[in-house]
């Protein structure tokens, strides 16, 4: 046995281990539970926990937590430790099936949309038993939900187990309709993850990267990415040593981190993982970004998540793989060219197309970010106007079999590379097209709008949702006659939401033109995005999944994230100027001034050149200060009481007094000398 699979999942309560660890009955009664067939039995919760309990104590474990995804993109962990108090004051350890089932914590500093108040304080963790606990640094980590005390969820997890239930629901009935023995469909998702990797001391020696997460001002350095000499390359023993260690630790703990490679950017890198349904990839997702920051750190390096940390460069996305599959695991998004397994893949491929092109505005929504607002639309980022890549073989085929014309078997393409020694390649169904922001890819979709450091709950909650929409209108098609009913729905998304269909290059305004042309919604920016959250139609499209109280929490989370990130990165750049920026502008002006000085006492006379470079700067250290202060007055004088309208002044008056005085930096540290310059320079940051 390797290496890889002896250690794999070894940190994990898997089923092997539920398996060889539970009663018979126990393990029946949960597997049933896990596979959506029944609801938890709480009376198998007390033997749970004590296999649970006693299996984490053999792997080191002193301590568990109730592990969830409150509204702040990150997760939550409150460790209780199993030692107790016995009748003689001997400690003993104990794990109870009631501490198991429910947590009660503080709710009130979480992100809650004024659903609690901070005198309402209780909120309640629920174990989710379709994910698997697990051991971590001397702890039992136990998945959870997390909801109010009036049963509001205030989390990522609740919606998007509720969407995989509509989702799962509406693809039974479409697979009953045609006499099928899988009555499961499975969202499942493999998230790709974009990072980049700095020296420590480097991000821990400029405020903004501490504080924020990114850069807020960096001159251009000579070199970018213009070489592509850093995609694919070699990696070197430094970040080789971190991803070994990297990689293990994801094992161990049951993710499937599959891909490792350097990314188009300098100092940019990329981890994919393997599929899995949606909530568990949602877990796996957390844990990734938890451990690459956790490993970084050990290699004497930061991890940055944010989307944009660097201009002038690639950012970095996630790359959301969707797809749906049957509890047998069979991919129904995976192309059959003959009968009813074509009509069929056919039908589900125009589900995901309807939904994408009727709920466009939500998808934008669960991608919107102060971060990723940096990165849409710029340096190999898709545009946030949603649109689907098919291909051109895809596309025709879908179009012949919606206007009932016969299809040709087409073959793959087989190109000769006119070597010996190699084998013919055979083209696949489809080209890539990475301006896309919605791609089809042999067996999948891609959504590659979603920012790097953001959780993949809530895209995969709208998705569901609007896939199950699409599905249940199929499920009613296909009553009576369930292959002609196919052909009808086929028809009729060919018909209504072809607009969403663009194979072409997304990243020029000729198809920003086209979309508008196509009424497609563009959503520039997260304030534009938010306002539709809450519209009356979306309020009824999540009935079952989000009341109307969590979608209006939601938005108002949203608004004050992207208020208050506006407002620390504002406030971090004028501190910045006052504290690093215009000490060295000064000390500029004065060197100049001093060697004028200097040349006049020597009775040498100041060229026409140097007096114009003194005025040059005077004026350019003028302009930061006035700079400054006008960020300084806009952020003063934004609006306090209605959020909404804080937030777009923000996008409006804000964001742009940012990127003024951010200007004036980089021209400003093109001229001081280095040895002035005391902060580390995108040079420096991005090469070591």
């Amino acid at each position: 046995m390797s290496i890889v699979t002896e250690t794999f999942a070894s940190d994990v309560f898997h089923e092997t281990v539920m398996r060889q660890t539970l009663p018979s009955d126990v393990f029946a009664a949960l597997m049933r539970t896990r596979q959506g067939l029944q609801p938890l039995d709480a009376s198998i919760a007390q033997p749970v926990a004590d296999a649970m309990r006693a299996w984490a104590v053999e792997k080191g474990a002193t301590h568990y937590t109730h592990w969830f995804q409150p509204l702040n993109g990150v997760t939550a962990e409150k460790h209780d430790s199993f030692l107790t108090c016995g009748p003689d004051r001997r400690p003993l350890e104990s794990f109870s099936g009631k501490n198991l089932i429910c947590g009660e914590s503080d709710a009130s500093s979480f992100p809650s949309g004024s659903l609690r108040a901070t005198f309402e304080a209780r909120g309640y963790t629920i174990w989710d038993p379709t994910c698997d606990a697990f051991v971590k640094d001397g702890s039992l980590y136990i998945p959870t939900a997390f909801c109010s005390y009036a049963g509001h969820a205030l989390d990522e997890k609740t919606p998007l187990l509720r969407a995989m239930q509509a989702l799962r629901k509406a693809g039974g009935r479409v697979l009953a309709q045609i006499g099928s023995e899988d009555a499961t469909v499975i969202p499942t998702v493999g998230p790709e993850q974009e990072y980049f990797l700095i020296d420590h001391q480097g991000g821990a020696d400029r405020l903004d990267i501490t504080l924020c997460g990114r850069t807020l001002f960096g001159a251009k350095p000579p070199k970018g990415q213009e070489l592509s000499d850093h995609y694919y390359g070699h990696i070197s023993q430094r970040i080789r040593a971190f991803m070994a260690d990297l990689d293990e630790s994801l094992w161990r703990l049951g993710v499937y981190a599959q891909t490792k490679h350097n990314e188009a950017a300098p100092a940019q890198h990329e981890l994919a993982v393997l599929y899995a349904p949606a909530n568990i990839a949602a877990d796996h997702n957390q844990l990734v970004m938890e451990q690459l920051v956790a490993v970084a750190e050990r290699h004497g390096m930061r991890c940055l998540l944010h989307p944009k940390p660097f201009a002038n460069v690639n950012g970095s996305g996630k790359h959301n793989n969707f797809s749906l599959s049957t509890s047998t695991g069979r991919n129904l998004l995976k192309l059959r060219r003959k009968g009813m397994d074509q009509t069929l893949f056919l039908a589900f491929l125009c589900a995901v197309i309807r939904a994408v092109d009727r709920h466009a505005d939500l998808l934008r929504v669960a991608c919107a970010s102060a971060a990723n607002d940096h990165r849409l639309g710029g340096h190999e980022a898709p545009p946030p106007i949603l649109s689907i890549y098919l291909g051109e073989e895809l596309t025709a085929l879908l179009g012949a079999v919606a206007r009932g014309e016969k299809v040709a078997d087409v073959r793959p393409a087989v190109h000769n590379t006119n070597l010996d020694a190699l084998p013919d390649l055979t083209a696949d169904t489809s080209d890539r097209n990475r301006t896309s922001p919605v791609a089809f890819t042999g067996d999948k979709f891609e959504f590659r709008m979603l920012g790097s450091m953001s959780s993949i709950s809530f895209l995969n909650t709208v998705l569901c949702t609007a896939v199950a929409e699409s599905l249940d209108e199929l499920a009613e098609h296909m009553q009576g006659d369930a292959e002609k009913g196919c052909h009808a729905f086929i028809t009729k998304v060919w018909n209504e939401n072809q607009r969403v269909l663009f194979d072409g290059n997304n990243y020029t305004q000729d198809w920003v033109d086209e979309a508008k042309r196509r009424g497609l919604p563009a959503l520039a920016t997260t304030p534009d995005a938010i306002d539709i959250l809450v519209t009356p139609e979306n309020i009824a499209f999540f009935a079952g999944v989000l009341s109307e109280p969590e979608l209006g929490a939601r938005a108002a989370v949203m608004r004050d994230s992207y208020n208050r990130i506006l407002r620390m990165e504002s406030r971090t750049l004028v501190d910045m100027v006052r504290k690093d920026i215009l000490p060295a502008a000064q000390a500029h002006v004065q060197h100049l001034c001093a060697l004028g000085q200097a040349k006049s006492n020597a009775g040498v006379r100041i060229s026409a050149a140097e007096r114009q470079a003194l005025s040059v700067a005077d004026q350019r250290m003028q302009a930061l200060m006035a700079a400054a202060a006008d960020v300084e007055k806009k952020i003063d004088d934004r609006p306090r009481e209605d959020k909404a309208a804080q937030a777009r002044y923000c996008a409006a008056r804000v964001l742009p007094a940012m990127d003024q005085l951010r200007a004036i930096i980089d021209e400003l540290e093109k001229h001081v000398p280095s040895s002035l310059w005391n902060l580390p320079t995108y040079t420096d940051l991005l090469y070591e």
